[in-house]
C-alpha cells in the first residue's frame, strides 16, 4: 500500500492535486480563526455589553459579596424581631403603631442612609464627617481592598443605621405622635447615626487615631447600640413617662406586656439576625477561623446573659421572669458586639453574664429615676453598649489582629490585647474615651434634636389620643378587632 502512494506520489500532477488540498485546508482554518475572533470583538463592543456574558473585574471577590449580602439580609430581618419584641412588650392598643412605625423607620432610613448618610459615614472628610459620594455618585466599585461591591457594601450598612434608629423607638412607646416619630427618624437616621458612627468607622474618623490606643468597635456596640440607647434615652426624657404609670418607688411597676408569646419569638429573631450583624462584619468568608469565633462568642455570650438575668431576678418575687430572660440573652448579644473578634469563648461567657446582670440594675436605675422605658432599650442597648465596648479593654486576648478579604491578619503589629492579658491599660483608656464621647454625644444631641420636635407640638399624642390609643387615634383601628371593635367602630366612636 505504502508502495502505491510513493509511486503515485511521483506523479507531478497527484503532487500538484495534493498541495493544493493541503493549502486549502489551511486557508479555511486560518478564515475560520479570523471569523472567531471577528465575532468576539463584535460582541464585546460597549452597544452589545448587555447581551455579552462577562466575567467580574480580578477585584471582586464573589465569595466575599455573597457572605456580606447574605449578612446583610440576615441584619435587615432584625426588623421584624425588633417589631414583634416592641409589641408584645407593650400593650395592646399601641400595637398597629409600633409596626408601623418599624415600617416607615425602615423606608425613612433607606432613602436617607442612600442620599446623604453614607456619605457622612463612611466618605473620606475630615475625622468628624464624610463628604464623598452623595447618592453613591463617584463611589469606587468595591469598598476598599475589601473585594465587596460597593452596593453591597452599602446595604449591609443601611440594616446597621436602620437598626440604630429602630433601638430609639423602643423607649418610646405608647405616647409619641407619628409626625413626631417621622421627624426624629430624619434626625437619628440621616445625621446622628452616620456622623457619630464616621467617628469609628469612618476611614478619617477621629478615634481610629486617639492615645494611647486607637478605639476598637467590632460590630458596634458602641456604633449601633449605645448610640441608639443614648437617642433613646433623650426620647424618655423629653416625652415624659405614659399617662396613669406608678413607678416602683411610688408603690407602682412596670406594667406587663401585652402578648410574651410575640415578645419572646422578636427576641429570637434578634439572636437570629445577630449572626449576620456579628459575623458578617469581618466582611469576607475567607477568614474562616474568624467566623467561627465571632459567632461561637456571640452564642454563648447570649446563653450566658439570659441565664444570669433569670436567676439574679428570681429571689426578689420567686418567679421565673420570661421578660428579663429575654432582654437578659439581648444584653448579652449587645455587650459582645464590639469584642466579638478578639476574645475567647470562656471571656465571652463572663462578658455576657455580666451584661445579664447590669441589664436588671439598669432597669431598677431607670425605675428609681422615673424614666418611662417600656421595652428596656435604654438598659438593654445603651448600658450594655457601653459595657461590652469596655470589655474589650479587659479581655481582648491579644492572639487575633483584623479580618482581611483572604484570611486574618494576626500579626504582632495587628492583634489586641486587654489588660487581663498583659495588655496593660492603653486599650481599656483607649474604649473609655471613644465610648464616654460617643455617649456623651448621642445623648447630648439626643436632647436638642428631641426637644426641637417637642417644639413642633408633635412629639407626644394629645391626652385624649393617649387615652384612646395611639391605634385608633393616630391609625384608624385596633391591631386586634376582636378585642376593641372592628375598624369602622373605632372610626366612629372617635366622631
Amino acid at each position: 500500500m505504502s508502495e502505491r502512494w510513493i509511486k503515485r506520489f511521483k506523479d507531478e500532477n497527484v503532487r500538484r492535486v495534493f498541495a493544493a488540498m493541503i493549502a486549502s485546508k489551511l486557508v479555511g482554518v486560518v478564515a475560520v480563526l479570523l471569523a472567531m475572533k471577528a465575532l468576539e470583538a463584535y460582541f464585546s463592543t460597549p452597544a452589545l455589553a448587555d447581551e455579552a456574558v462577562a466575567e467580574a473585574p480580578a477585584y471582586i471577590n464573589p465569595i466575599n459579596t455573597t457572605w456580606t449580602l447574605i449578612a446583610a439580609f440576615l441584619v435587615f430581618f432584625m426588623q421584624a424581631g425588633f417589631m414583634a419584641l416592641e409589641a408584645g412588650f407593650a400593650r395592646t392598643r399601641e400595637t398597629v403603631n409600633i409596626l408601623l412605625e418599624g415600617i416607615v423607620d425602615t423606608c425613612l432610613c433607606g432613602l436617607l442612609f442612600f442620599a446623604f448618610g453614607f456619605a457622612f459615614m463612611f466618605g473620606s472628610g475630615n475625622g468628624f464627617i464624610g463628604n464623598q459620594f452623595y447618592f453613591l455618585q463617584g463611589a469606587p466599585a468595591t469598598f476598599g481592598a475589601t473585594g465587596v461591591p460597593i452596593l453591597a457594601f452599602w446595604l449591609f450598612q443601611f440594616a446597621f443605621a436602620d437598626t440604630c434608629s429602630t433601638i430609639t423607638s423602643g423607649a418610646m412607646v405608647g405616647r409619641t405622635g407619628f409626625v413626631g416619630d417621622l421627624l426624629y427618624s430624619v434626625g437619628v437616621s440621616g445625621f446622628i447615626y452616620p456622623i457619630i458612627g464616621h467617628w469609628a468607622w469612618g476611614p478619617d474618623g477621629w478615634l481610629n487615631t486617639i492615645k494611647p490606643a486607637a478605639f476598637h468597635d467590632f460590630a458596634g456596640s458602641t456604633v449601633v447600640h449605645t448610640i441608639g440607647g443614648m437617642v433613646a434615652l433623650a426620647g424618655a426624657i423629653a416625652l415624659g413617662p405614659r399617662l396613669g404609670r406608678k413607678f416602683k418607688r411610688d408603690g407602682g411597676g412596670m406594667p406587663p406586656g401585652h402578648d410574651m408569646v410575640i415578645a419572646s419569638i422578636g427576641g429570637v429573631i434578634l439572636w437570629f439576625g445577630w449572626y449576620g450583624f456579628n459575623p458578617g462584619s469581618t466582611l469576607s468568608a475567607m477568614d474562616t477561623q474568624g467566623i467561627s469565633r465571632v459567632a461561637a462568642n456571640t452564642t454563648l455570650a447570649a446563653c450566658a446573659g439570659g441565664l444570669s438575668a433569670l436567676f439574679y431576678v428570681y429571689p426578689r418575687n420567686k418567679v421565673w421572669d420570661c421578660g428579663i430572660t429575654v432582654n437578659g440573652f439581648l444584653a448579652g448579644l449587645v455587650a459582645i458586639t464590639a469584642p466579638c473578634y478578639w476574645v475567647t469563648p470562656p471571656a465571652a461567657i463572663a462578658i455576657g453574664a455580666i451584661a445579664g446582670v447590669l441589664v436588671v440594675l439598669a432597669v431598677d436605675a431607670l425605675e428609681w429615676l422615673r424614666i418611662d422605658d417600656p421595652i428596656g432599650a435604654v438598659p438593654v442597648h445603651g448600658v450594655c453598649g457601653i459595657w461590652g465596648t469596655l470589655s474589650l479593654g479587659l479581655f481582648a486576648c491579644g492572639k487575633y489582629g483584623a479580618a482581611t478579604p483572604t484570611g486574618a491578619d494576626d500579626s504582632a503589629a495587628a492583634v489586641v490585647t486587654g489588660l487581663f492579658y498583659g495588655g496593660g491599660w492603653s486599650q481599656l483608656i483607649g474604649q473609655a474615651i471613644g465610648s464616654a464621647v460617643v455617649t456623651v454625644a448621642s445623648l447630648g444631641v439626643g436632647l436638642v434634636l428631641m426637644y426641637a420636635v417637642k417644639a413642633t407640638g408633635t412629639l407626644r399624642v394629645s391626652r385624649e389620643g393617649e387615652l384612646e390609643g395611639l391605634d385608633l387615634h393616630e391609625h384608624g383601628g385596633p391591631a386586634y378587632p376582636e378585642l376593641g371593635g372592628s375598624f369602622s367602630m373605632g372610626r366612629m366612636s372617635k366622631e
